[in-house]
């Protein structure tokens, strides 16, 4: 029997900007809170991870990392810490879109490395912002211009296991794009989003308690 949010995935695939306001939600007080349902994704790469050399020259630190990137269709995206050599302070979270790879940059030249999902075709960005709020088991409030598509969907969703942002999300300057975790974990690695950087629940968990209010995001094509 389908849940809830299982009959959403099947509908929608938007992490979107809202035309009109959102719903009041005491939960989000920027007012923000669109959500990122997912679908399956019509354009997702057959090699489902990283598919060429990272423009930061990283080598992997963790054993067999290589061999569960090989098998990444059927298996996680390991969460490795690797070396770094980008031009960014630690504390600051860098996406690269083009890999569907966030790193976390730590002190000594090194970075955690998570796969991550991001937006399809069309709804990938790029810029420098802040983490302005995190939110434990954030709830869902569709904005009014899906609404006006879907006036069947919910007005408001509570957080918990269905709920398609997961279990953790961190809110992104004033747009409404999110980092947060997943209910189908199955979609990291892929490109399915509006825009919204989506981790496995475990992972966004391990980061959301590494990343402090006001940390730099970079977001990279």
């Amino acid at each position: 029997m389908k849940t809830l949010a299982t009959a959403l995935a099947g509908i929608l695939g938007v992490c979107a900007l809202s035309a009109g306001p959102a719903m009041a939600n005491p939960y989000d007080p920027f007012g923000t809170a669109s959500g990122d349902v997912y679908s399956s994704d019509p354009y997702s790469d057959p090699a489902y991870g990283q598919t060429g050399a990272s423009p930061y020259g990283y080598q992997g630190t963790v054993g067999q990392g290589a061999q569960a990137a090989a098998q990444a269709q059927v298996a996680p995206i390991p969460r490795e810490i690797v070396a770094f050599d980008g031009p960014y302070k630690p504390g600051t979270i860098v996406v690269s879109t083009a890999e569907r790879r966030l790193y976390f940059v730590m002190p000594g030249g090194e970075a955690i490395r998570y796969g991550v999902g991001v937006g399809r075709p069309g709804f990938t960005w790029s810029g420098v912002k802040t983490v302005t709020a995190k939110r434990e088991w954030p709830s869902w409030t569709p904005p009014a211009a899906m609404i006006a598509r879907r006036p069947d969907l919910p007005r408001y969703m509570a957080g918990g296991v269905e709920n398609p942002l997961g279990a953790r999300a961190m809110y992104i300057g004033s747009t409404e794009y999110r980092i947060h975790g997943s209910n189908e974990p199955d979609t990291i690695g892929q490109a399915v989003s509006s825009g919204c950087i989506r981790m496995t629940n475990d992972d966004v968990t391990d980061l959301y308690e590494r990343v402090k209010v006001g940390a730099k995001v970079v977001v990279l094509n």
